[in-house]
């Protein structure tokens, strides 16, 4: 049992010192190398046709961009 306590007192202490190492430098979280969008890419996997779920995003996007255009059209009447 005392095992188990030391062992979660020191993770605790790790836990907490890179809490404040991030409330200090106010840097976003990332991967090791950077994350993926700093290679240009949009997403991670290589697929030609994307998947349902990304399929409505994009659908919702293009009308969302399309209401948008149509009351910048209105207001400038």
């Amino acid at each position: 049992m005392q095992v188990f306590i030391i062992t979660f007192l020191l993770m605790l202490i790790v836990v907490a010192i890179m809490a404040i190492g991030y409330i200090f430098q106010k840097k976003k979280i990332k991967g090791s190398c950077g994350g993926i969008s700093d290679l240009g890419l949009e997403k991670v996997c290589d697929c030609d046709e994307p998947c349902d779920k990304r399929k409505e995003l994009m659908r919702r996007l293009d009308e969302q961009k399309r209401e948008e255009d149509l009351i910048n059209v209105k207001n400038i009447d």
